[in-house]
Order: C-alpha cells, then sequence, then structure tokens
C-alpha cells in the first residue's frame, strides 16, 4: 500500500465511497439540493432636493449601471417617484442601501430608498 493510500484510508473526514455490500458498483453520493434565496427589490424613491447627478452616480457605482442605464433609471424615478435599482438577496439588498444612504448623507442629499420582497 502506497502512502497516499495510507493517509487516504486514515482521513476520517471524507465521504465513504464504497460499501462491503456492493462491491464493485459505483458509489452516488447524494448531495442536497440548496435552495435559492429570496430576492428583494431595492427602490429608489424620488424627492425634490437630490439632484439628478448624484441619483446617476449611485447607481453607477453600487448597482452597476452603464452610464444610458442610469441616465434612464434616474428619469423613471424622477417621472414615476420611484424605480427598481436592483434586485438582490436580503443581505445585500440591505448593504446597498445603508452604502447608499451613507454617502447621500456625506453630500447631505436626503434620497431614500426601501427594500421590497420580489
Amino acid at each position: 500500500m502506497s502512502k497516499v493510500q495510507e493517509l487516504m484510508s486514515k482521513d476520517t473526514k471524507s465521504p465513504q465511497r464504497s460499501r462491503p455490500d456492493r462491491e464493485g458498483q459505483t458509489a452516488v453520493l447524494d448531495r442536497p439540493k440548496l435552495k435559492r434565496p429570496p430576492l428583494y427589490k431595492v427602490i429608489l424613491l424620488n424627492d425634490d432636493y437630490t439632484t439628478q447627478e448624484f441619483v446617476v452616480l449611485i447607481l453607477r457605482k453600487f448597482f452597476q449601471k452603464n452610464i444610458e442605464q442610469a441616465f434612464e433609471l434616474m428619469r423613471a424615478v424622477h417621472n414615476t417617484g420611484k424605480g427598481i435599482a436592483g434586485v438582490y438577496p436580503y443581505d445585500i439588498a440591505v448593504t446597498k442601501v445603508k452604502q447608499v444612504e451613507n454617502l447621500a448623507k456625506q453630500f447631505e442629499m436626503p434620497l431614500r430608498l426601501t427594500i421590497e420582497a420580489e
């Protein structure tokens, strides 16, 4: 027996891949199916004081929108009162909202965002 085989036979953490009653058959490991996390929409809310340039900036910086997408979404928020900046798992959505609100506070902008389940 080689040293590698000896080490592998002593390894208690690796799954048992063969059973004596199934000698010569291929073992199949059952893996649990993972469920995708629920998604949440990050929604920008319109106000009368936050500049359009600032909205475009945060859409590009935090939501990875290109200039055309950012401008289009900024106009939609301005015209309809709100717009979906992105859809993420809960933890990421909360983080993005906090990041944007912190930057808005630094620039003294009253920009607000909400999170809604998809």
